[in-house]
């Protein structure tokens, strides 16, 4: 693993040239013509490599890369190519101060993928093989649900020897065995108007049911099981002289297990409206949990090896958000956070990489693609 880890060392400016370069095409979700031009940047990389295909869809193309191994064993890297940011966002698009980068997407998590790219790169320019063939699967939908996505990501982990995600490590470096599931609620309370100083009694405030059920869904917690609801966004009424005919509440939901899940779901929807007002609940956990095998505790120990003969330790983390490691933790073993080491996810100016860590992540990521 040393001569690797020497290789990428030597070729961390090119990493962070590469990483520029998808950074400096913006690719907000749902932006087709962004996640198009990122995804024919990585598809001109690969092309070498293997065999690449591109799966054409309204929000962006989905990309499979496939590099035949020494076995037909496979195993599954992960990466999204789309960002939280819109277009312009960022004061400046990219910028190195010390020893970070700082990016649109930059952590969030085009590095990753810069990594896959130069783990396979490394390999092959060792006169190496992976160990089993490598899918490599971007996707355009991430950051909004993975609709889109699901299928391929699902199709191809179903008989994987491993699923390995490309999101960035914990903030301590560990790498991810769990992440919780994710549920978004959006709920519609119809009430009935009246003028609030002539009758109101005539009127059914849907504003004040609104609170109603957020006090009961509140409830519903259970911090012990890290089980949380955030109702965090609100809507309703007109002007402020006529009861509230209507409101809207959007809820968030994590949990650890799926019977959390379907405890609050089932408990959620019997909430009983005050009178005159009725409840429309649309959603429900969209990321089911990422939780862990046997299967991902041995890839854990794996990593740790490798981790160890490069010079550094990686541990075992549980974490709050949620990637597309949630779904394939049930069909195949997964373990996540192979990217890029940095910090300030999602947060305007302020999200960076760590440059010096570039190379022994990508190192670590080759090792566990050459490792039978």
């Amino acid at each position: 693993m040393k001569d690797i880890l020497e290789y990428l060392k030597d070729h961390t400016n090119d990493i962070l040239s590469d990483i520029e370069k998808l950074v400096r095409v913006e690719s907000p979700s749902n932006y087709k013509d962004g996640i198009n031009q990122v995804q024919d940047v990585v598809q001109s990389w690969l092309g070498s490599m293997g065999t690449v295909k591109r799966h054409t869809n309204e929000i962006g193309d989905v990309l499979h890369a496939q590099i035949q191994g020494q076995s037909s064993e496979r195993v599954i890297l992960l990466a999204h190519m789309d960002t939280v940011y819109p277009i312009g966002t960022w004061e400046e698009i990219w910028s190195i101060k010390d020893d970070r980068a700082y990016g649109p997407g930059a952590y969030d998590m085009k590095a990753g993928a810069v990594q896959a790219v130069w783990a396979l790169r490394t390999i092959q320019a060792l006169g190496q093989k992976p160990a089993c063939t490598v899918d490599l699967l971007l996707t355009p939908d991430e950051e909004v649900g993975s609709a889109v996505s699901r299928p391929f990501i699902e199709g191809l982990a179903r008989g994987a020897k491993a699923v390995l995600v490309l999101e960035p490590p914990f903030m301590n470096g560990d790498l991810k065995v769990a992440r919780k599931g994710v549920g978004d609620y959006k709920i519609r309370v119809y009430g009935k108007a009246a003028h609030q100083g002539v009758e109101p009694e005539k009127g059914r405030n849907a504003i004040v049911s609104a609170a109603h059920l957020i006090s009961e869904i509140i409830q519903l917690q259970d911090l012990e099981k890290g089980t949380t609801l955030g109702p965090n966004v609100i809507r309703g009424g007109t002007v402020s002289n006529v009861v509230a005919d209507n409101a809207t509440l959007e809820v968030d939901l994590r949990i650890w297990s799926a019977p959390e899940a379907e405890r609050v779901d089932a408990a959620l929807r019997a909430i009983q409206p005050l009178e005159g007002t009725r409840y429309e609940i649309s959603g429900g956990l969209n990321r089911p949990p990422m939780e862990p095998s046997d299967g991902t505790y041995q890839l854990l120990e794996k990593a740790q090896h490798i981790a160890n003969g490069l010079g550094f330790n990686v541990g075992a983390a549980r974490v709050g958000g949620g990637s597309d490691g949630n779904f394939t933790s049930k069909l195949a073993p997964t373990l996540d956070g192979f990217g890029a080491a940095g910090a300030d996810a999602h947060q305007k100016d302020l999200e960076y990489i760590h440059i010096p860590s570039l190379a022994p992540r990508t190192a670590l990521l080759a090792g566990m693609l050459l490792e039978k």
